[in-house]
C-alpha cells in the first residue's frame, strides 16, 4: 500500500498560497498550512470547544459590525465574509486554545507564522491543570514583523486591545 492510496498526493509535498486559494472549503476543513505543508488539525476537547465558543461569543460582541470571527478564533474585517480562504491582510487577531497535541504549533511555530503574516494581535490559551485557563496575549510589532509579550490573564479577560473586551474563563 503506497501513501497516495492512504492519502491524496498533495499532503505529502510543500503547497503554495495560490493552490491554497484555489481549494474548495470542504478541502481545507480539518486542515492547518505550516510551512507549506498539509497537516491534520486533530478533534478538539470538549473543553478546547467550549473556551473557544465562549471567546468567540465574547469577542464577537465587543468587535462590533465592522469585524467577525470563525473558531478557534479568528476576528476578521466583516466585508470579507465570503472570500475563502481568509488571508492574512483581512485579520486583527488569532485565538488558539492549546490542546494535547497542538502543544508546539500553538506556542512556537504559529506565533511565528502569524508574526510574519502580519496579524496584529495573538492570544494563546492554556488549559491549566487547575482548570482555570490562563490567557497569554501578544502584540505585533510592525518593524520586526514579530510579537512582544501582551497582557497575561488568568482566568477572567479584561483588556482594551484590540477592543474592549470582559469575560471570566473561570468557570469553564
Amino acid at each position: 500500500m503506497t501513501a497516495e492510496m492512504v492519502a491524496p498526493a498533495w499532503t505529502h509535498a510543500q503547497i503554495s498560497a495560490e493552490q491554497y486559494d484555489s481549494w474548495s472549503e470542504e478541502q481545507c476543513a480539518g486542515i492547518e498550512i505550516v510551512d507549506g505543508m498539509v497537516v491534520a488539525s486533530p478533534s478538539a476537547s470538549k473543553r478546547h470547544n467550549r473556551l473557544a465558543r465562549i471567546l468567540a461569543n465574547v469577542l464577537d460582541a465587543a468587535a462590533g459590525p465592522d469585524w467577525k470571527r470563525r473558531p478557534d478564533v479568528i476576528v476578521y474585517r466583516a466585508e470579507t465574509i465570503d472570500l475563502t480562504p481568509t488571508r492574512p491582510e483581512h485579520v486583527l487577531l488569532v485565538v488558539e486554545v492549546v490542546s494535547p497535541g497542538s502543544e508546539t504549533t500553538d506556542r512556537i511555530v504559529k506565533v511565528d507564522q502569524y508574526a510574519k503574516a502580519g496579524i496584529p494581535f495573538y492570544w494563546r490559551v492554556e488549559q491549566a491543570a487547575t482548570g482555570v485557563p490562563i490567557v497569554y496575549t501578544y502584540v505585533l510589532d510592525p518593524a520586526t514583523r514579530a510579537y512582544r509579550d501582551g497582557e497575561l490573564f488568568t482566568g477572567a479577560v479584561k483588556t482594551a486591545v484590540p477592543f474592549s473586551v470582559t469575560v471570566d474563563l473561570g468557570t469553564v
